[in-house]
């Protein structure tokens, strides 16, 4: 077994372009994979998938409420007693401008709604998905914190 990990957690990486996001023991993680959301608790069967931008949430602590974070995308690997998540961007609630994500989602918007031939459709709905997944992840922070 990885150090510091029971038959009750799994060893949890999350890394970003940036750094080390998190590494420690974890009893679960959520997060958005490109196929549909991916549960993953202790023992979970071996597995690679990209992730979507989106929510990703663990729990580390029973007695703390559950951590969530904002990933812009990349890969996840399941292992017995591992788990890495290789992202290329990954942000705590906090980290996150409001403004600059809402400003992003009506830009988004706006680019969909267009029927002009300059915008690139697919790029556009990845842009909304990333605004609204930033905008969740501030929703979910600011009730954690009340």
């Amino acid at each position: 077994m990885a150090i510091g990990v029971s038959e009750n957690t799994f060893d949890l990486q999350i890394v970003s372009a940036e750094g080390v996001i998190f590494s420690g023991p974890a009893h679960a993680l959520a997060i958005s994979g490109a196929d549909g959301e991916l549960g993953i608790r202790p023992g979970h069967s071996p597995l690679i998938s990209k992730i979507k931008p989106g929510v990703a949430s663990f729990v580390a602590d029973l007695k703390q409420p559950e951590e969530v974070l904002y990933v812009s995308g990349g890969l996840v690997e399941v292992q017995p007693e591992v788990v890495t998540v290789m992202a290329d961007t990954v942000l705590h609630g906090e980290e996150i401008d409001k403004a600059r994500a809402e400003s992003a989602r009506q830009m988004a918007l706006e680019n969909i709604n267009r029927h002009d031939g300059d915008i690139n459709f697919a790029q556009a709905q990845l842009e909304l998905a990333k605004a609204l997944a930033q905008l969740r992840v501030v929703e979910l922070t600011s009730q954690r914190r009340r």
